[in-house]
């Protein structure tokens, strides 16, 4: 599939993988301890505050030991830090690779290598042509009677002839000058950025040079191949052609990554539909096709990106394997092994993370095979998680309000189910230790009406929701009643309360289960209406 390379995801069957180790279950504890988190004035929370009656609060060293036990991944997987693309930050040597690569540019729009693919000069016409005719009529004359008139005319005619062969060269030579070089005859863009334009030019050809280790005559041998590619593909129009909805659950973009990459999400396991699947990959036309849409979803999302130094210019992407076609559909190998060729070869330095969730056991066992032929680089950018440690893997790199509810996030899509939050509301999340009744207190000091959503992935929990009034001879309220959340309860809970008194809403999770938990929550105050 076309997400293999450094431009797109890697593909189920192409891709390298290694599961996240789980998490280590901590041990049951005799009696469950309970932690409260304060909310002050219904304000956004700020700080988190554990209150634990039972026993103090754990002591430093378990911290530690957590964060230890979270780098335990393969280690031939070295985390990516992506490059900084503002010119300023370049090393001295990338600085004139950078501008080698410019001049080898100017020259080439100077000449116009780029105008049309490159093609051996005509051949110079034959000198013998010319010349020929010549010697047969003086073996004619010499045969006959000398005749002025007649040898006037032959002298004439081979004036004119050598006056027709030799004017229409320096035409051609003249003509071709002057086009190439005519500033307006070479506007070559890539990307919708023209080269050698603008700044953004700079952050084009550094894909390239980073793309081939800042090698000046391979980055640029890459580039010209690119705009050859991209002009017999027909890129630009391609762009705006309507290839059909039908693939738009397989790869869609939804939100952005924690540092304002955008988020690709690739989900294979929708080719398990059959009908899918047969649409698009059954015959050479209708792979094509998908190769065709791939491309043209890639080439839209690279033009929003931001080109100007320091802007965001690269993807973050996220491929979920669950249910994703194992190594014997050979309609998706070939359609993979193709898109994989194009995008390797024409989309260089895209991707700032490969991140690969629901990881299934075939896809590790591949990965084993082919990691040693992958370079360092390729492979720090990947990370990978069993459906386990899928959600976790995901809101270290994304915030859980722009994660899909489907990955366990709460951000919803095209979906008016859910008015009173978007995904610039912003999500706390709190980790309920196992044995633990985790308690989140939300103060109000004013009338109003306050709305919260919670969400614990995967449940296997309580949950329950109260006002406690500041008044002593006032009753507490149930908003809602202790509650066990099954995991194939809905995901997420909203509630609300119409608050006509000082005190305060607390929101409980009791976790009884032997592992940790991800709770995630939000609230927000509306104003007070009879």
């Amino acid at each position: 599939m076309a997400d293999e390379t450094d431009a797109a995801p890697p593909p189920p069957l192409l891709a390298a993988a290694s599961v996240v180790p789980p998490e280590t279950a901590a041990p049951p504890e005799t009696a469950a301890s309970e932690e409260v988190l304060t909310v002050l004035d219904v304000a956004p929370p700020v700080t988190e505050k554990e209150v634990s009656p039972q026993k103090p609060p754990p002591p430093p060293e378990e911290v530690v030991a957590v964060v230890d036990s979270e780098k335990k991944v393969p280690q031939n997987l070295v985390s990516f830090k992506e490059e900084s693309n503002r010119l300023a930050d370049l090393s001295e040597s990338e600085r004139r690779a950078l501008e080698e690569l410019k001049q080898s540019v100017q020259e080439a729009l100077r000449n116009g290598i780029f105008t049309s693919q490159p093609q051996p000069p005509p051949p110079p016409p034959p000198p013998q042509s010319a010349e020929k005719p010549p010697e047969k009529i003086e073996e004619a004359s010499e045969k006959r009677e000398p005749n002025p008139v007649a040898e006037s005319e032959i002298s004439t005619q081979e004036e004119s002839a050598k006056d027709e062969n030799v004017k229409p060269t320096p035409n051609p030579t003249i003509e071709s000058i002057l086009k190439h070089e005519s500033p307006t005859q070479e506007d070559v863009s890539i990307w919708g950025i023209p080269l050698l334009k603008d700044e953004r030019s700079d952050m084009i050809l550094l894909k390239f040079l980073r793309a081939r280790e800042f090698k000046v005559k391979e980055a640029f041998a890459m580039l010209k191949n690119t705009i050859f590619w991209r002009k017999e593909f027909g890129i630009d129009a391609l762009v705006d052609d309507d290839l059909g909805e039908h693939l738009e659950k397989v790869v869609f973009m939804h939100g952005f990554d924690r540092d304002g990459h955008p988020v690709c999400y690739n989900v294979y396991g929708e080719f398990q539909n059959k009908e899918l699947y047969q649409k698009t990959f059954s015959d050479e036309e209708k792979r094509m096709k998908f190769l065709r849409w791939r491309i043209q979803f890639l080439e839209r999302s690279i033009r929003k990106l931001d080109f100007t130094p320091g802007g965001v210019n690269t993807i973050f992407q996220v491929n979920d394997l669950k249910n994703s076609p194992g190594p014997g559909k050979w309609e998706l190998r070939q359609a993979t092994k193709q898109a994989l060729q194009l995008l390797q070869d024409n989309y260089p330095e895209f991707v700032a993370k490969q991140v690969f969730i629901n990881v299934p056991w075939w896809y590790l066992a591949f990965y084993m095979m082919i990691s040693p032929f992958l370079t360092q680089r390729t492979k720090s950018k990947f990370v990978f998680a069993s459906p386990a440690k899928s959600a976790k893997t995901l809101f270290k790199y994304i915030s859980p309000e722009q994660v899909p509810i489907q990955y366990g996030g709460l951000s919803v899509d095209y979906c008016d189910c859910n008015p009173d939050f978007g995904i610039a509301d912003p999500v706390t999340e709190i980790t309920v230790k196992p044995s633990t009744k985790q308690t989140v207190e939300i103060l109000v000091s004013e009338q109003c009406v306050i709305v919260w959503e919670v969400r614990v992935v995967g449940w296997e929990v309580a949950y329950g929701a109260e006002f406690i009034p500041d008044a002593e001879d006032e009753y507490t309220v149930v908003v809602q009643k202790a509650t066990k959340m099954a995991p194939t309860d809905d995901p997420v809970v909203c509630n609300s309360f119409k608050i006509k008194e000082l005190g305060k809403i607390v929101i409980t999770i009791d976790n009884p289960t032997s592992k940790k938990k991800k709770l995630l929550y939000r609230f927000k105050v509306k104003p007070y209406s009879n």
